[in-house]
C-alpha cells in the first residue's frame, strides 16, 4: 500500500515565476542530462579503459564532442550538483558541504534562494523530470517537485543500496570516537514525487528503465522535455546484479569485479535510454550532456576500486583526480560528431547551453551565471576558450585552486602553493612554482579576487567521517 513519506508531505507544486522569452516551441530541443557518481576518469572505453566495456557511452561519445578538459565545480557530490542544476559556483551561495541526512533540517540543501535549471526549463515551456540521486536536501522543502521539476522518481539522499534489503553501515567519528551504525539514508524510501514506492529489484537497471519510459511516454506530447537522469552508480556500496557479476568473473580483485558490474549497468542504463530516444524518433533533436559529479575515490573512506589513470589524486580531492571526469556533449546535426576538445570547460556550462540551445534568455533579475554556453565553442565557430579561468574552492578556504589554460595553481591545506602545466604534466608531477613565480602570483591574486565574491558555508559536515579542521563560519579563509 501506498504511503505518503514522512506522514504527511503535503504541497502545492506552483509553477516557477519566469520572465524568459521563449522561441517557438517546435524549435525547441530535448534536454537530457545523465550524471553518473564517483565515476573513475579511465573506466569508459572512449576515455581508454578497456577492462569495463561501455559501448553505448563510447557511442554516445562517438556522435558527439568528448571534453578532455571537463570539470566539475567541486570534488565531492552534493556541492557539484549544486553548482551544476543552478550554474553558479556553490560557493556563492554556502552549498560546500555535502548536506546531513536530516528529515528536519530547513538548512542542509540547495537554498530557496536559488534557481535550478528545472526552474529556468518549466519557465521555458518544458515538461521537467529527475530520475535517481537528489542530494539537494531531504527536508520537504527541498524537494525536487518545489524546485522546478514536474516529475521525480527516486531517493532524496546522498546515497542508497542497489539491492532491496540488504544491510549498509557507514563509519562516523574519528579515532576512539569512530562508531559504526546501519545507515538510514541509504535505506530510504523510493519516491515516486511524495509517494513511497517499493525497492526495485536492482537500483541502477531500474533508473535506466524509468528514464527510457519518460523518454518515450513525452515523445508526442506538445511540449519539449527535459530530463535530469542522476545516477547512484558506481558509488558505494559495491553491489550488482549476479549476472553482471559473472560478465566481470575474470577480474581477481573482488571489489574492482563489483564495482565493473555496476559501471556495465550504468552503461546498460544509458543504452536503454538511448534506445527510447531512437525508437521514438527524438535523437536528433535532444542535446545530450553526460559526465560524472567527481572523480572516482580509489583510497578514500567509500573508496569503489575505481582507476583515474594519470591523474593525480580523487574524490575529495582539488587536484585533477577529484575534478577533472569524463564529459560528452552530444547533439546530431547539431555538434559535430567524434570531436575532442581540449579547452577546459565545467559543468556549470551545462545551464547556458541548454538555454542557448533553446532560444531563451535568463531572467535578468536573477543572478548571473558563472558557466557559459558551449554550443559555439564546440562546433568550432568560436575560436577562444570559453572561459578565461575557472576556480575551485573547497572546505571554506582550506583549499583553492584556478586553471587558466594551460597553467593550474593551487594550495591545499597547510602546504605550500603549486603550479603545474596541465597541457605537458597533466599527472602534476613537476611543481614549477619556483620557474615561474610571476605566474604563480598573478594565479594567486585571481583566487583571492574571485574568493570575496564567495560566502561562508551555510552548514559544515565531512563527507568521509571524522573531524574538519576548518577555519569556522564566518571565517572563510582566503589564499
Amino acid at each position: 500500500m501506498k504511503r505518503p513519506f514522512l506522514l504527511v508531505v503535503l504541497f502545492c507544486l506552483l509553477p516557477a515565476s519566469s520572465s524568459l522569452l521563449a522561441a517557438p516551441a517546435a524549435a525547441k530541443p530535448n534536454i537530457l542530462l545523465i550524471v553518473a557518481d564517483d565515476l573513475g576518469y579511465n573506466d569508459v572505453g572512449f576515455q581508454g579503459g578497456r577492462d569495463i566495456p561501455t559501448p553505448h557511452l563510447d557511442k554516445l561519445a562517438a556522435s558527439g564532442v568528448r571534453c578532455t578538459s571537463g570539470y566539475v565545480s567541486y570534488p565531492v557530490c552534493s556541492p557539484s550538483r549544486a553548482g551544476f542544476i543552478t550554474g553558479r559556483y556553490q560557493q556563492r551561495f554556502g552549498h560546500e558541504f555535502n548536506p546531513r541526512w536530516n528529515l528536519e533540517s530547513k538548512i542542509d540543501g540547495l537554498p530557496l534562494s536559488q534557481s535550478t535549471m528545472g526552474d529556468a526549463l518549466r519557465g521555458a515551456g518544458y515538461t521537467t523530470g529527475v530520475i535517481g540521486k537528489w542530494h539537494l536536501g531531504a527536508h520537504p522543502q527541498f524537494h525536487p517537485n518545489r524546485r522546478g521539476f514536474d516529475e521525480f522518481y527516486g531517493f532524496l539522499g546522498g546515497g542508497h543500496r542497489y539491492l532491496p534489503g540488504s544491510h549498509v553501515d557507514v563509519e562516523v567519528g574519528a579515532g576512539k570516537k569512530m562508531e559504526t551504525h546501519a545507515d538510514a539514508e541509504h535505506a530510504s524510501p523510493m519516491l515516486r514525487n511524495t509517494v513511497e514506492e517499493p525497492e526495485p529489484p536492482e537500483l541502477t537497471t531500474k533508473l535506466g528503465e524509468e528514464a527510457a519510459a519518460s523518454v518515450t511516454r513525452h515523445a508526442r506530447d506538445a511540449k519539449p522535455w527535459f530530463l535530469y537522469l542522476a545516477f547512484n552508480a558506481p558509488h558505494t556500496p559495491l553491489q550488482a546484479r549476479t549476472d553482471m557479476l559473472a560478465k566481470f568473473a575474470h577480474i581477481a580483485d573482488e571489489r574492482r569485479r563489483t564495482y565493473a558490474a555496476m559501471v556495465a549497468t550504468v552503461d546498460e542504463a544509458v543504452g536503454r535510454v538511448l534506445g527510447a530516444l531512437d525508437a521514438t524518433g527524438q535523437r536528433e533533436r535532444t542535446l545530450v550532456f553526460f559526465f560524472s559529479d567527481n572523480g572516482g575515490p580509489m583510497t578514500k573512506r567509500n573508496a569503489n576500486a575505481s582507476h583515474n589513470g594519470i591523474l593525480r589524486g580523487q574524490k575529495g580531492d582539488i587536484f585533477e583526480g577529484g575534478i577533472r571526469v569524463p564529459f560528452v556533449v552530444s547533439w546530431p546535426g547539431r555538434l559535430p560528431a567524434g570531436r575532442s576538445y581540449a579547452e577546459p570547460v565545467i559543468a556549470l556550462d551545462v545551464l547556458p547551453t541548454a538555454l542557448a540551445a533553446v532560444g531563451v534568455k535568463r531572467d535578468p533579475k536573477l543572478p548571473p551565471l558563472d558557466g557559459v554556453n558551449l554550443l559555439p565553442f564546440l562546433t568550432g565557430e568560436t575560436k577562444t576558450p570559453p572561459h578565461a579561468r575557472l576556480f575551485w574552492r573547497m572546505d571554506d578556504g582550506a583549499a583553492f585552486a584556478v586553471r587558466e589554460g594551460k597553467w593550474k595553481w593551487f594550495r591545499t591545506y597547510e602546504n605550500a602553493p603549486q603550479l603545474y602545466d596541465l597541457v605537458a604534466d597533466p599527472s602534476e608531477k613537476n611543481d614549477l612554482v619556483a620557474k615561474h613565480p610571476e605566474v604563480a602570483a598573478r594565479l594567486a591574486a585571481s583566487v583571492a579576487e574571485w574568493n570575496r565574491g564567495l560566502v561562508a558555508p551555510v552548514w559544515f559536515n565531512n563527507p568521509f567521517g571524522g573531524f574538519i579542521n576548518l577555519p569556522g563560519p564566518g571565517k572563510t579563509a582566503v589564499p
